[in-house]
């Protein structure tokens, strides 16, 4: 019975492990930025200029792209798969971070390097799988859509809108970065703007502290109440007495008048600095004795042992 159980212990154990990486397969990784015709953006470490596919790490762990299918589709029947090789610890992404991969049909230049190339004049589908070749996220970039060095991408990385990036100010082209830069603190602009003196955080920060302070005065006089109260219900019963009135008029649970006196006396001579005053001047008188046995010769010496004729 007891080796039943602990088979179905382990059991459950494998099957919420198997869920949990599932699961968190799914919420990871999707593709998040996509260049078709790249004709002056981005070069790989070869110097080229080739179309490129951006994967973003969503969560906040990191996910391992080792072992997960990129596919690539432009017309129906004819798809090709890139599986991405295992042993490299670059396919290792961190937390909220991406990944580029070079679309050049060249996977013999590195783990990045893809079979497939991107179509500049028809639909691109492009399939991002996981191991168990379980679809992780997909997209489709419509031919005609974009323009030599634009992008297609999220508005914001993880975000479900996408939307054509290219070289101006607000829309621009962000390979291995974030899709949206965030230069400025919106929130402190917002309240420089409408509290320029700052008479506002002076407000709010006396506000927190005296509201701390009124929760701490609340908690220890809730703290008290119920410790007193504790120790009048110790002390009834072990009284034997059950009216509560008969036990506030015995003081029941107080302590008694002479120790809060008792203390009080010992806290005022205390800082009073009242107390004996004793003689701290030492006196050492030295002993003549004539003869001392710590320095005796006969504790020092070593005695000679004394010689018995062996009779035959």
């Amino acid at each position: 019975m007891k080796k039943v159980n602990i088979g179905i212990f382990c059991s459950l154990l494998l099957a919420l492990g198997f869920t949990s990486c599932t699961s968190e397969g799914e919420s990871k990784l999707m593709l998040n930025e996509v260049l078709v015709d790249n004709q002056t953006n981005f070069q790989d470490d070869y110097g080229v200029h080739s179309a490129w596919i951006e994967i973003f790490n969503k969560s906040y762990g990191s996910a391992d792209l080792a072992g997960c299918y990129l596919k690539h589709s432009s017309q129906p029947g004819d798809t090709a798969v890139y599986f991405i090789p295992k042993g490299d610890v670059l396919t290792k992404i961190k937390p909220r971070q991406h990944a580029l991969f070079w679309a050049d049909d060249k996977p013999n230049r590195g783990t990045f390097h893809t079979n497939f190339l991107l179509e500049r004049d028809k639909d691109n589908w492009i399939g991002l799988y996981d191991s168990g070749k379980k679809k992780l996220d997909e997209i489709v970039i419509p031919a005609g859509l974009l323009q030599a060095d634009q992008s297609y991408a999220r508005v914001d990385d993880a975000a479900a809108e996408w939307e054509v990036k290219d070289e101006s100010a607000e829309k621009y082209v962000t390979p291995s970065t974030n899709n949206k830069t965030l230069d400025k603190n919106v929130k402190m602009e917002k309240f420089e703007l409408h509290d320029s003196i700052g008479i506002g955080m002076a407000i709010t920060a006396m506000a927190v502290v005296f509201a701390g302070l009124i929760l701490l005065y609340i908690f220890f006089k809730f703290i008290g109440k119920a410790s007193v109260r504790l120790r009048t219900d110790r002390a009834m019963k072990a009284k034997g007495i059950t009216d509560r009135e008969e036990a506030k008029e015995k003081m029941l649970g107080h302590a008694p008048g002479e120790v809060y006196a008792a203390i009080a006396m010992a806290m005022h001579e205390m800082q009073s600095d009242v107390h004996d005053v004793e003689e701290t001047v030492l006196t050492i008188t030295r002993v003549k004795r004539s003869y001392s046995p710590w320095s005796s010769k006969i504790y020092t010496l070593r005695e000679t042992p004394q010689h018995t004729p062996h009779k035959r």
